[in-house]
């Protein structure tokens, strides 16, 4: 049996994926804006662990729902929402083992100074900087760039994949290992015949430069992407070293990661190299008659409102113009087929409706939910894990970070008994600890 590698997902902001329990009286997400929300977050993790923790982010807006940005202000719709780069630092100091996925939009900066940025926290993280490559969702992000919407969905992974190009000829191949001597003596800190001009030229950037840093300890972080459609499988099957999946059923589950298996084998990939973690959230006390309780409670809290504004962005539907009780199956159009496909999966004789949707969302988004003691959770893991072929989990929360201290409390030792969770970190940088080896597990050759 494999240990299981988990993530904790989080975001710079308020509400990120449990909407409404900002109002819990538990709830510590208000303080996203202070370091020691991060710094202690970062200590528990550790304490407990976690391979990593995973940092969400959105460039603008859920605007969606009623035409505009008052639902998403009104409920804290991952908004107010501060740039998550700035977070790593401060955890990396007070840690000496947790990994950082950081989520950063390619579609509206150029690639020069953001290889700069990643190899810079790299340096100071000592090589623990995965990077989730994100090309966009919502068109108020386009908006706020001085663009009147988009760039088409595939286009975004053609432009994806000519970003990659630049940063691979800036991380990989402008300096030597090498080059830099710091020859006190002589008085050479870098010897200038062992570092290289990137020279690109293509339809989506044009660049002509150095790179700016000295090689970091990972040169290139460990490549996180989350896109499930054709073009973002594709995209994964070259580039991911880890996808993040959201799945509410095992079906959807297994289907993505037989999607993304098949990418591996046109690549010519191992299974080994490519780590798949699914949305979990988990609930969880001493025993499962107090999880229920817990479970009840939070459900209290639950915004359908919040709710139903992430929704209508994730899916373009604006969901506002419908009454709570409407039925779902009466909704479609090409954006929202996915999401509400993976629902009726679930139960395929169900009827939802806009209210279920919301309150099935309202706590850990379009993921899954296990709620009960620690071994009827462990339980669920392992079946998830046996059922769906995932390799991990990205775990969300209800609360924070209450969710991911009963996480270590209750969870970590009952995998540890059973043989599934790490007892002590391994050594070396993030791709050392993930795959026990330096070498990217990506696909090299890409185009």
């Amino acid at each position: 049996m494999s240990l299981i590698p988990v993530n904790a997902f989080d975001m710079n902001c308020v509400s990120h994926q449990a909407s409404g329990l900002w109002r819990h009286p538990d709830d510590q997400s208000w303080h996203y804006n202070t370091l020691r929300y991060w710094t202690n977050l970062a200590k528990t993790l550790e304490r407990g662990l976690f391979d990593g923790l995973f940092i969400a982010d959105v460039l603008g807006i859920y605007d969606v729902y009623g035409g505009g940005p008052e639902a998403a202000l009104r409920n804290a719709s991952q908004v107010p929402v501060n740039d998550p780069a700035m977070l790593i630092s401060a955890m990396a100091a007070v840690t000496e083992n947790l990994g950082f996925g950081l989520t950063a939009t390619l579609s509206f900066e150029h690639p020069y100074p953001f290889a700069r940025r990643i190899s810079t926290l790299d340096h100071l993280t000592n090589g623990r900087m995965g990077w989730n490559i994100v090309t966009g969702y919502l068109n108020s992000a386009a908006k706020g760039v001085g663009q009147q919407q988009q760039t088409s969905h595939d286009e975004r992974y053609d432009v994806a994949r000519d970003y990659m190009q630049v940063l691979r000829g800036l991380w990989e191949r402008s300096w030597e290992d090498g080059a830099v001597l710091r020859d006190r003596e002589v008085g050479i800190f870098t010897d200038p015949s062992k570092v290289y001009r990137l020279q690109h030229k293509s339809k989506y950037f044009e660049v002509d430069a150095i790179h700016l840093c000295e090689p970091s300890p990972q040169r290139t972080p460990v490549l996180y992407q989350a896109g499930t459609s054709s073009k973002g499988r594709a995209f994964a099957g070259d580039y991911a070293e880890c996808v993040f999946i959201a799945g509410p059923s095992k079906e959807v589950a297994r289907h993505a990661v037989s999607g993304l298996e098949a990418e591996l084998q046109r690549t010519g990939r191992s299974r080994k190299s490519l780590k798949i973690f699914s949305l979990v959230t988990i609930v969880t006390a001493e025993n499962d008659e107090a999880a229920l309780e817990k479970w009840a409670e939070y459900r209290k809290y639950i915004s359908h409102e919040g709710a139903l504004t992430l929704m209508s962005g994730w899916t373009g539907i604006d969901f506002s113009t419908f009454d709570l009780d409407d039925p779902v199956r009466h909704i479609r159009n090409d954006a929202i087929h996915s999401a509400i496909d993976a629902l009726t999966v679930v139960d395929p004789k169900r009827v939802w409706t806009v209210r279920e949707l919301a309150e099935h969302a309202a706590i850990g988004g379009m993921g899954v939910t296990f709620v009960g003691g620690p071994q009827k959770v462990a339980d669920q893991i392992e079946t998830w894990i046996e059922d769906t072929g995932i390799d991990g989990l990205n775990l969300a929360y209800a609360i924070t970070p209450g969710s991911f201290e009963d996480f270590v409390t209750y969870i970590v030792p009952e995998l540890q008994k059973r043989g599934r969770y790490k007892t002590e970190y391994q050594p070396g940088t993030l791709r050392e600890k993930l795959f026990g080896t330096s070498e990217p597990q990506y696909n090299t050759a890409a185009p």
